[in-house]
């Protein structure tokens, strides 16, 4: 059982009548899943021995996106995918941050402020290709929405190849070596373009813009061929906010979890009564329909047949496109009575 889980079905009650008004539509249906995964309330996997005949009832798992018990599987298998797209070629990550000031918006509008930053980004990343002659280029963009102390950091981390396919010659253009794009212009378009978009938004343009700072931060660092930052991002994908295993200490008032400082770069410690710390992790649950992850031109699903094509003219070696040893488990299971293997023989329906 998670320790998350556990708090949560202790104090949900409390939370509730403590935090109403605070609590979204999609935060109570992330709730009630992570309340009834892998319970008696959940529907259940049947199971049976054709050796022996023994059979077994077990509870599934909820499926939701939030729950840190759930698909630690679907990891695996999107990091297998984004292997697979990888091209040999140097890779940058440009992270586009949003200033504190407008993290309102996100408590306010999580979806509409997100959909603008992966449009908003997207359209700034293909505009600086092209006035550099790189042609058509590709990109994963993935949502980040907290900090490492787990405050309300809406972030979006970008993996970039560095170069782009000109259709016309059908060549690779190599971008500049140990360089993609200049820091500081993609800030200064970042800003203007984020506040023109939430200008035309009708959901969000009630912001006041002379209260924002005049500088942004976007970084732009070089990561090798890619893989690092690739498993860097995937830790977040589709485990939750804050593992277990960070979760040092708990009682009926508190919660201790701990988490590497920025700027020292130290493990520190954070302690927050149990309501609060259960209310700091649910407001990074997403809204219902947004994803977290997208995939842009070249890496896109839709370019498989051209990523392959340029796969094939840039492999260094005949290793390049060696298919992944890695293999896609499926849910499996031990008879307790004659140790041989069970079969899954159907789901039952909850009533």
């Amino acid at each position: 059982m998670s320790t998350f889980i556990d708090l949560l079905r202790q104090h949900h009650q409390a939370l509730d009548t403590e935090y109403s008004v605070k609590l979204s539509n999609d935060m109570r249906k992330a709730i009630y899943a992570m309340l009834v995964c892998k319970t008696a309330k959940q529907r259940q996997s049947l199971w049976a021995c054709h050796h022996c005949s023994h059979h077994e009832q077990t509870p599934l798992s909820c499926g939701n996106r939030n729950c840190p018990q759930c698909l630690q599987n679907t990891t695996s298998q999107w990091l297998t995918r984004q292997k697979a797209k990888r091209l040999p070629v140097d890779y940058f990550m440009v992270t586009f941050t949003l200033p504190f000031e407008l993290r309102v918006l996100a408590r306010r509008q999580p979806k509409a402020l997100y959909q603008l930053m992966f449009r908003v980004s997207a359209s700034i990343l293909k505009d600086f290709a092209a006035r550099q002659g790189l042609g058509n280029i590709g990109f994963t963009s993935v949502l980040h929405t907290h900090s490492r102390r787990r405050e309300l950091h809406p972030h979006l981390h970008i993996v970039v190849p560095n170069g782009g396919y000109n259709p016309t010659r059908k060549q690779w253009r190599k971008g500049k070596k140990g360089y993609l794009f200049n820091a500081f212009a993609l800030a200064k378009v970042w800003r203007a373009r984020v506040l023109d978009a939430i200008k035309k938004h009708p959901e969000l343009s009630r912001i006041n813009s002379k209260t924002l700072p005049k500088k942004w931060v976007v970084d732009c660092t070089k990561v090798g061929h890619g893989l690092p930052a690739l498993k860097y991002l995937s830790r977040y994908l589709y485990r939750g906010v804050l593992p277990d295993k960070d979760i040092i200490a708990y009682d009926e008032q508190s919660v201790t979890f701990r988490y590497k400082n920025s700027t020292t770069n130290k493990t520190a410690q954070r302690t927050l009564p149990v309501l609060k710390f259960l209310l700091l992790i649910l407001q990074h649950v997403l809204p219902k329909g947004l994803q977290r992850v997208r995939d842009y031109g070249l890496l896109s699903s839709g370019a498989k047949k051209l990523r392959l094509l340029i796969q094939l003219l840039l492999m260094p070696n005949q290793n390049w496109l060696t298919q992944s040893n890695e293999v896609i488990t499926r849910a499996s299971r031990i008879c307790p009575c004659c140790q041989h293997k069970m079969h899954c023989i159907g789901i039952t329906r909850t009533r």
